[in-house]
């Protein structure tokens, strides 16, 4: 999985939370979860993001990331399509849908006025209406010819950071407290990794998403009284 230079820095510009695409002011119902009293300290930080990865991103979001870059990598729209609206409609709040409209939206005209594709592949990335956080990026990291490894861990691992710092900022917690929960969480994020691969491998593709209580604990944050967080 090394990568030349040039490659990684590409990667890492790509997915960084700190670009101006707006993930670093969600919490994908993090803050929710702080305000009902489930997650208070390090430990139940640390838990909330650790099944969210696990149970969450790894039976979903992850494969479904690895089966766009494939489709990608193949030309085949049909299934760029079929996951791109799948992934729209497993999305069970109002301000997630937001979430990952908005963030797709904005990757994309980044990588039109950077040049980062081809005009062919923008038009391709342009006909999804609308287009999903996970499909444009997948599509960016296939179009920079990395590969699918480096390009979903990257992927995973700007997740679990903007996770943490949003626990940071909501708990509150110190900068020890986040250094010790990325710590603990890079070996779930290499197996969750890995796991996506072989179900993106299977025909059809494995996919689901069902976790009730994070779906209801997320749809609170919307009439939450006060928060940092649009989502």
């Amino acid at each position: 999985m090394k990568l030349p230079p040039e490659q990684l820095a590409a990667l890492l510009q790509l997915t960084s939370p700190s670009l101006p695409i707006g993930g670093y002011s969600y919490s994908q119902g993090l803050e929710s979860a702080i305000e009902l009293g489930l997650v208070h300290n390090e430990r139940t930080a640390g838990q909330w993001i650790a099944d969210q990865l696990e149970h969450v991103l790894g039976y979903g979001e992850a494969p479904l990331w690895v089966g766009l870059y494939n489709a990608f990598q193949n030309d085949d729209e049909s299934t760029i399509h079929q996951l791109n609206d799948w992934f729209m409609a497993s999305r069970e709040t109002q301000e997630m849908r937001q979430e990952t409209q908005q963030m797709g939206w904005s990757l994309l005209q980044l990588a039109e006025s950077l040049e980062w594709c081809s005009p062919q592949s923008l038009d391709s990335m342009k006909k999804l209406d609308p287009a999903c956080f996970p499909c444009v990026h997948a599509g960016l990291i296939e179009a920079q010819g990395i590969g699918a490894q480096a390009g979903l861990t990257a992927y995973l691992f700007s997740w679990l950071e903007n996770q943490v710092m949003a626990a940071m900022k909501s708990v509150p917690l110190g900068q020890m407290s986040g250094q010790r929960m990325i710590e603990r969480l890079r070996e779930t994020l290499a197996r969750v990794g890995e796991l996506a691969h072989h179900r993106a491998a299977e025909v059809p593709l494995r996919l689901y998403n069902f976790a009730p209580q994070f779906a209801i604990v997320a749809a609170r944050h919307e009439t939450q009284y006060s928060r940092l967080f649009r989502s």
